[in-house]
């Protein structure tokens, strides 16, 4: 069990001092206190850059490679550093030897799952929105339609869906996938670091996030999954200096070996931003030494009592589903008057975010229970 009192004191302090209740990690992580130390210590240093030696700024990248791995089951090999979950995404349907045809996804998933393979049209590949059940997504539709049409070359899926905090069963669409000779696709940023992930027990080609919401890093820094035996079959469309063996020795760069690197770096195609690596490297190592697991388990219990309430409620319907197994950090419910309950929230200083017509709260490991009994108790008045 996770000692929230000590994780609050020693990197969540302005909680005690502040009016706030800070229910909205599903758009915004707050970084813990050894990430705001970080940022400083690397910010003095990024003033004086020659006192900071090259082997500090590769250890960044490298540790940070090493960390999200860890983070989701992978080895360091298979995972590229991204400034965020888009440019994963954008990889994935620009690189995948994608035959024409049929692309499939959930109706109501984040745009960042739709437009880049929306994108695809001048090559024959269209994208196909499963329709929506009740508000949410079809998973028994798209599976059968995996299993059954010949035209699907790729489908692509929100392990957690950021309105409706809908968790997929990666296994089961996946396992479709692979016997159809389909690539999956998934969109990982709602659920990585709060839900704990195997992808090598996974058939999963690529998984993108972004560090700056459950993982509570800085905006900016992220990573791809690439499966390992998928990482040197695909062709980087956008080539830069920094995805070639030769870059690793600076004393030569003008002999233009063309020769990319045959891990996942190969896909890192720019400068990468050491400082903030450095900085979202401070904020994986603190959920991995708490442990996902143990995370996952503190925000059930958060997530249950709000679930609890408002399946009591006549004038509230629960959009996210009921059952743990199908749900992560993320809890949506919709009043007959949002505008009023929303208003309630904001004036008693609880964090929250409003989507696709329903309040969304999505508690993490830093919030207590006695704040969520607070927080109902403001949306009973």
């Amino acid at each position: 069990m996770l000692d929230t009192t000590t994780l609050r004191a020693a990197q969540y302090s302005w909680m005690a001092d502040e009016p706030t209740i800070y229910l909205n990690a599903a758009s915004v992580g707050p970084m813990p206190r050894v990430a705001v130390d970080t940022a400083d210590a690397w910010s003095a240093r990024r003033a004086r850059p020659h006192a900071i030696p090259f082997e500090d700024l590769l250890d960044s990248a490298a540790t940070a490679r090493r960390q999200f791995a860890a983070l989701v089951g992978a080895d360091t090999e298979e995972i590229a550093l991204m400034p965020n979950t888009t440019y994963g995404l954008n990889l994935a349907a620009r690189a995948l030897p994608l035959r024409p045809g049929v692309i499939l996804a959930f109706d109501g998933e984040f745009p960042s799952c739709v437009y880049p393979f929306q994108a695809l049209g001048s090559r024959g590949v269209e994208l196909e929105l499963i329709p929506r059940v009740n508000g949410l997504p079809d998973e028994e539709a798209l599976v059968r339609a995996i299993v059954q049409r010949d035209d699907v070359v790729a489908v692509v899926v929100s392990w957690t869906q950021f309105a409706t905090g809908y968790v997929a069963d990666l296994a089961r669409i996946g396992h479709a996938c692979r016997s159809r000779g389909v690539f999956f696709i998934v969109d990982g940023i709602q659920g990585c670091g709060v839900r704990p992930i195997d992808l090598h027990a996974l058939p999963v080609d690529v998984f993108a996030s972004g560090a700056q919401k459950w993982q509570l890093g800085p905006w900016g820094t992220g990573f791809v999954y690439v499966r390992r035996d998928l990482v040197t079959a695909l062709q980087p469309l956008d080539v830069g200096w920094a995805c070639m063996k030769s870059t690793t020795d600076y004393t030569r760069l003008t002999e233009y070996e063309f020769d990319f690197f045959d891990d996942a770096r190969r896909f890192e195609v720019v400068t990468l931003a050491y400082h903030d690596f450095a900085v979202a490297n401070a904020s994986t190592a603190l959920l991995l030494d708490l442990g996902v697991a143990n995370v996952a388990a503190h925000i059930e219990g958060l997530t249950a009592r709000i679930v609890d309430w408002a399946q009591s409620r006549s004038d509230v319907r629960l959009v996210t589903p009921a059952d743990p197994r199908r749900r992560a950090g993320v809890v949506s419910f919709a009043p007959t008057e949002l505008d009023a309950m929303a208003a309630r929230l904001t004036a008693a200083h609880v964090s929250h975010t409003v989507r696709e017509g329903a309040i969304r709260l999505s508690p993490h490991v830093y919030n207590t229970i006695e704040e969520i009994d607070a927080v109902i108790g403001v949306l009973e008045r």
